[in-house]
């Protein structure tokens, strides 16, 4: 991005009136010139709509040659536009002209080859499919001498979250941006949203404008569309910025209340555009840039005496004599420099800042009309019981499990329960028995290219703050009417807190319950309901509370309630102008909680957890009094939502409600499209008649109740039951594995895969797949001493495993000629020197986690592969832990730590915040260790496949697909059952992306996630593994007796 040369302008002889009385930009079209002509025509019939003329079309030079074949094979015919004719008493207002313009045109023409770079007439923009260097060389304009600029924003980078293209590439009309977007689903959608209550005067109609966030972009180029429109409609650079990316203004944060209130007052109208970022930014007379509030991404600026300043993601993009320098440093985490070309005047963040927060009165329109809910008080008395409890829990699927293992253990310990040795039981569309709604759903989590952040560490950035009621539309214009809202310090209401939002007596707010049952069919049902919740917003109830409570026959699932309404009123324009409470039996832990707030909900009531903790107390089952059971609960929950936030590296509640970061495993499209906003179905499934099937059955199940004396049912989730859920690991496929490998009897090593490979009910997707069959001779096929190299065992650490089991291990795939992972715990540096009978005890897999656990030189040098563990299958976006009574002096001696301290590896790696860092620390580890390989181990999840493509191009040697299903010694038991996807489908969209983007010859695949037999082996190299890691299965053949504790 650069300063529009005037001068470079007229000596091309091009007849151009005076500097900003004109536009120019810019524009890629297709290559044939039909299109073209069509495209033309367009942009010619909008321009003179706002009475303005297109004067020249330039054909901009290029050079081809220095294009890769990716570039050349989709490079656009590049021009420029000159548009002039604009008066003289609209030449402040010429901008925005030329923005209405490319928006109608935008609107107008849908062809995927026509871009327009940029339509000014202040700055223009170069880019492409290019490298840096590329950059002048393909564009000879750049090397013109009478080519001046007073500013060039650059951005170099390789994708990591898209496929390139050059309408992509960066930087878009007033942004760059280094870092990813992690909420931009939620962002998207509540932009939607907001267009119908958006009202710009300096635009005029915004509907002429819309959508404002242009469809089948990037996260950047959505950001950039919402940056510009702000700005466009009067705002400033700096407080555009401020609304979308803003600091921590919690009350850890040392910040001047006024400036908090601007933010408060700010968050309650725009939720942050969250995620990693560098950004620098430029409309051509001012230049800036600011770092996200984590500070993820790296910017350093130089002052020098002759009134130059750079701002670089890294020192040394231009070379400076250290006595010209006046001034450097770095970007702080949510902080802003500015720099005004025109006066040549340079602006700090405070200075910034304090303008800002003066500009309105903010925090008296906070105090006067801001509701806090936790200061208000209630008289009236609130029962937590309820009536017929055990017909309850039946109706909303509970078991004896959810209220041992889930409630039981959140409610007397004030955090999530942990469970082990991974998931093994069906998918929720594989299952025969009827299912929570919760169920087809799985978390998305960051990895490499937008890492975790860490909910301890990094709690002071970090916010459950919600607000409920109807949102104005106050960004363009402030107004203290914008603050009528309720704050809720975290969206967790207890049954009190919910009687209070239904009774507050303040004018502007009422709420209306529209009940979540169905008597006739569910689809029909939906559809009432959503005419319900747009007649309410109609009728001014500026929260609506969709509940279960006291239904008199099948509920309608309180996930896909939220959900429809959710997006049936952004469709009709009404989504915004009410919140959205869900009072629901269904809830019982945190992926409930999660589900509901991310696909827009504002809060939430448990109640029936609260029946249930109620009749507890009263039972005398647990020690706690109530208040302190139900405080507990809320807790873990709180810390549970912090820790689902944290694994995508999401830092407030406002930014991940309504961002949809989840993946359905077995519902059918038409539910996806119709319900959530999406048609992206994993691999299909049920449909609303099965969902209403599942309803009607735990209703028949809890009418047939005839008793308070009869016994929830115990399915046996984490722990196997006779009767129960099937488990693949169960007690007969663990004594015949035991039994084959004690006695050598191949025999009954076949009886074990008979009885893996013939279930009786598919357990995995790859149960459902066969090979298709095309024999060859015994003879051609790879020999078994050949075969088994292919084969490695899971990373187990030293300290989850016992000495001797971690040895053994070692001992017997050294024996193998193939390796052993040290996991993440490191290893005694005397094994490394160490042999049994000639076979040495040194893993030749050494693991470097989050932790760095052992991690020396010594432990580098003597391995054959080193793996970067970036995630983990049973808990990704989490880092694995020791309990301190576990920690021996061994362990302790081995990670370089303390005994009977715990260890707690933190969720990202603190040197790895970018695809450039991933790099960065494989180059590290190749200098220290030439000879060894390195790898980089993920998790499955869709996207993964851009994500390992990135990967590769950091230059790993071996790419880790770590499936869900994969073991653990301990993990939170909602990331064991919830988060990430089985590694058939993660395995086959890397295998696919890497072979599209030609990188599958540089890396080579493994894959782990309940790996037990000859045809699993087979079915993952089919999709594309060239290696097999087991884990569990070796555990047991050790001896393991899977208690899951």
């Amino acid at each position: 991005m650069l300063q529009i040369p005037h001068e470079f302008i007229l000596l091309q002889g091009i007849p151009v009136p005076e500097k900003g009385k004109y536009g120019t930009g810019i524009v890629f079209l297709p290559k044939d010139k039909q299109r073209q002509q069509v495209i033309l025509s367009v942009m010619i019939e909008e321009i003179e709509r706002e009475g303005l003329q297109l004067m020249h079309l330039r054909t901009v030079p290029t050079n081809p040659g220095v294009l890769g074949k990716a570039a050349l094979s989709s490079e656009p015919d590049i021009k420029q536009v000159f548009i002039t004719g604009v008066q003289d008493d609209d030449v402040e207002r010429f901008p925005r002209i030329l923005y209405i313009i490319r928006k109608k045109i935008e609107k107008r023409v849908s062809d995927k080859d026509f871009y327009i770079c940029s339509l000014s007439n202040t700055n223009i923009i170069y880019k492409g499919m290019l490298s840096s260097v590329q950059v002048r060389q393909y564009f000879p304009d750049l090397s013109n001498p009478y080519f001046t600029s007073g500013l060039a924003l650059v951005h170099s980078r390789f994708s990591t979250n898209t496929f390139p293209t050059w309408s992509l590439a960066q930087p878009f009309r007033l942004l760059a941006h280094n870092g990813e977007i992690n909420t931009i689903r939620g962002n998207r959608g509540w932009m939607k949203a907001r267009e119908s209550v958006l009202s710009s005067e300096a635009l005029g109609d915004v509907r002429q404008i819309s959508p404002i966030v242009q469809e089948a972009m990037s996260d950047s180029a959505s950001l950039d569309n919402v940056l510009e429109f702000l700005v466009m409609s009067g705002l400033s650079l700096p407080h555009a910025m401020s609304v979308l990316v803003p600091e921590s203004f919690n009350d850890k944060n040392p910040i001047s209340e006024d400036l908090k209130a601007f933010y408060e007052y700010h968050s309650i109208l725009m939720e942050p555009w969250d995620g990693p970022a560098a950004l620098l930014f430029s409309d051509g007379r001012y230049a800036g840039g600011m770092l996200d509030r984590n500070g993820l991404r790296p910017a350093r600026y130089t002052i020098t005496k002759n009134d130059m300043m750079v701002v670089a993601s890294e020192v040394g993009v231009m070379d400076f004599d250290p006595a010209e320098v006046a001034e450097k440093g770095r970007l702080q985490p949510g902080k802003i420099l500015l720099v005004d070309t025109q006066k040549g005047k340079i602006y700090y963040d405070g200075e910034i800042k304090n303008r800002l927060a003066g500009e309105h009165p903010y925090r008296q329109w906070l105090s006067t009309n801001r509701i806090q809910l936790e200061k208000l008080k209630s008289g009236r008395h609130v029962e937590n019981a309820v009536s017929d409890l055990l017909k309850k829990e039946i109706l909303f699927g509970y078991s004896e499990e959810d209220i041992s293992a889930t409630i039981v253990p959140m409610a007397t310990a004030g955090q999530e329960p942990t469970a082990s040795m991974g998931n093994d039981t069906p998918l929720a569309v594989l299952s025969h028995r009827p299912q929570l709604f919760f169920n087809y759903f799985r978390q998305q989590f960051a990895q490499v290219t937008n890492p975790a952040i860490d909910p301890i560490r990094e709690n002071l950035v970090m916010s459950l703050t919600e607000y409920i009621g109807r949102v104005g539309t106050g960004i363009l214009t402030p107004d203290e009417t914008n603050c009528k809202m309720v704050r809720l310090p975290h969206p967790v209401l207890n049954n009190t807190q919910l009687d209070m939002l239904c009774n507050i007596r303040y004018k502007g707010f009422n709420t209306v319950k529209l009940p979540l049952t169905f008597t006739s069919d569910l689809r029909s049902s939906l559809e009432s309901l959503c005419k319900s919740a747009e007649r309410s917003v109609d009728e001014g109830f500026n929260y609506i509370i969709l509940t279960d409570k006291n239904v008199d026959g099948p509920f309608i699932p309180s996930l896909l309630a939220v959900s429809a309404v959710h997006h049936y009123l952004i469709s009709v324009g009404k989504r915004v102008q009410t919140a959205l409470i869900v009072e629901s039996g269904e809830i019982r832990e945190t992926m409930h909680a999660a589900l509901l707030l991310g696909y827009g909900a504002s809060a939430l009531c448990p109640y029936m957890v609260f029946a249930i903790l109620d009749d507890l107390v009263r039972r005398e089952k647990i020690q706690e009094d109530y208040i302190t059971a139900e405080t507990n609960f809320i807790n873990a929950v709180k810390k549970g939502l912090f820790k689902i936030m944290a694994k995508m590296g999401i830092s407030t509640i406002r930014s991940y409600r309504g961002a949809k970061i989840f993946e359905s495993i077995g519902l059918d499209e038409s539910v996806l499209r119709t319900y959530f906003g999406t048609e992206i179905s994993t691999v299909g499934g049920i449909g609303l008649e099965k969902i209403e099937k599942d309803a009607r059955t735990f209703y028949e199940q809890s009418a047939d109740c005839k008793t308070e004396t009869e016994l929830l049912p115990d399915w046996g989730q984490f722990h196997w039951r006779r009767d129960g859920i099937r488990h693949a690991w169960n007690p007969e496929t663990i004594a015949t594995l035991q039994l084959a490998c004690r006695k050598g009897d191949y025999e009954k090593y076949k009886e074990f895969s008979r009885l893996v490979n013939e279930k009786p009910e598919p357990i995995f997707i790859r149960d459902f797949m066969e090979i298709k069959k095309n024999p060859i001779s015994i003879d051609e096929v790879e020999p078994c001493e050949n075969i088994v190299r292919h084969f490695v065992t899971g990373a187990m650490s030293f300290g989850a495993l016992s000495k001797e089991a971690h040895e053994t291990i070692c001992l017997a795939m050294n024996r193998l000629g193939t390796r052993s992972n040290t996991g993440e715990g490191g290893e005694d540096a005397e094994r490394f020197y160490t042999a049994v009978d000639g076979v040495s005890l040194s893993s030749k897999t050494k693991q470097i986690a989050s932790g760095r656990f052992g991690v020396t030189t010594e432990y580098l040098v003597n391995a054959e592969e080193l793996q970067i563990k970036v995630a983990q299958g049973a808990k990704p976006g989490e880092g694995g832990q020791l309990p301190g009574f576990k920690v021996n002096e061994v362990i302790a001696k081995t990670r370089h730590s303390i005994p009977g301290i715990s260890l707690i590896s933190p969720p990202p790696h603190h040197d790895i915040y970018s695809i450039e860092d991933l790099a960065q620390l494989i180059f590290d580890l190749k200098n220290v260790n030439p000879t060894a390989s390195v790898s980089v181990k993920l998790v499955s999840e869709s996207g993964i496949g851009t994500i390992a493509a990135g990967v590769a191009k950091a230059m790993a040697n071996l790419i880790v697909v770590s499936g869900a299903e994969g073991g653990t010694g301990a993990s939170p038991a909602s990331s064991m059952r919830f988060a990430g996807i089985p590694p058939e489908i993660g395995l086959s969209e890397t295998q696919q992306t890497l072979v599209k983007n030609g990188l599958r010859s540089q890396v080579r695949l493994q894959v782990d996630g309940q790996i037990k037999t000859g045809r699993d082996v087979v079915m993952m190299a089919l999709l594309g593994a060239d290696e097999f890691a087991f884990g569990t299965a070796v555990l047991i053949v050790l001896g393991c007796v899977m208690m899951r504790k």
